[in-house]
């Protein structure tokens, strides 16, 4: 599962060394020049993370920020302003608008991706690339594999999404909309019921290990994922 960092940096040769940069260490840049570039590319499927330079054509990072917190569906998206503005209350003013870090130009590669790297693992604690673990039911995002107590388990790719969002989101009750919105996109026109089947899927596929009771049914609000029965 590559992750998508979205870079919005107007100059052209620091876009590109910074898109260089992510495509060495196994991200998915995607690049936008100004401001009305951003807010294009600011849709289904959502990055990772912005990367975002301060002063844009057509509007300022900061302005960008205040859109992207305004709307439910963008404003959990982790922002780290990259910018030539070094002072102390710049950086302030970034930070309470919603930035999540804030480089100043220049730097370096290593502290670029030590800091992207900080940002994600705050926003996200466990890694998009780490093995998951939960009472012996183990899901490797990298590999594509679902394994109980070291078996294999067979599965479709909507049921593997799905078994991803939920064991990364333990705990929490998620309704038919919210569950479509997150494993199949806001873009895309799914019945609310489909969900119903997909969750029967992966019960079936979770049963050989006992686990198929960590998908639990919340009457009249939703689904979760749960080791408490």
């Amino acid at each position: 599962m590559v992750r998508r960092i979205l870079v919005v940096e107007d100059e052209a040769p620091i876009r590109e060394m910074l898109c260089f940069v992510l495509e060495q260490k196994g991200y998915q840049p995607i690049e936008a020049e100004d401001y009305d570039d951003a807010l294009e590319k600011i849709c289904e499927p959502y990055p990772e993370l912005i990367l975002m330079d301060w002063m844009l054509p057509g509007g300022s990072g900061i302005n960008l920020i205040k859109h992207l917190k305004r709307d439910e569906l963008t404003r959990q998206i982790p922002v780290v302003m990259l910018t030539a503005r070094g002072e102390e209350e710049d950086k302030v003013r970034g930070l309470e608008v919603g930035a999540d870090d804030y480089i100043t130009k220049p730097f370096s590669p290593k502290e670029l991706m030590a800091r992207l790297k900080a940002v994600m693992r705050r926003v996200s604690p466990t890694s998009l690339d780490d093995v998951i673990d939960v009472q012996g039911l183990k899901l490797d995002p990298v590999s594509h594999r679902v394994t109980t107590n070291d078996e294999p388990l067979d599965m479709g790719p909507t049921e593997f999404k799905m078994l991803h969002f939920f064991m990364t989101h333990q705990e929490r009750v998620y309704s038919r909309e919210q569950l479509l919105n997150n494993v199949w996109g806001t873009n895309v026109y799914v019945e609310d019921r489909t969900v119903d089947v997909h969750i029967r899927r992966l019960r079936k596929a979770l049963e050989a290990g006992g686990h198929d009771k960590m998908v639990q049914t919340v009457r009249g609000a939703g689904y979760r994922f749960s080791t408490r029965l």
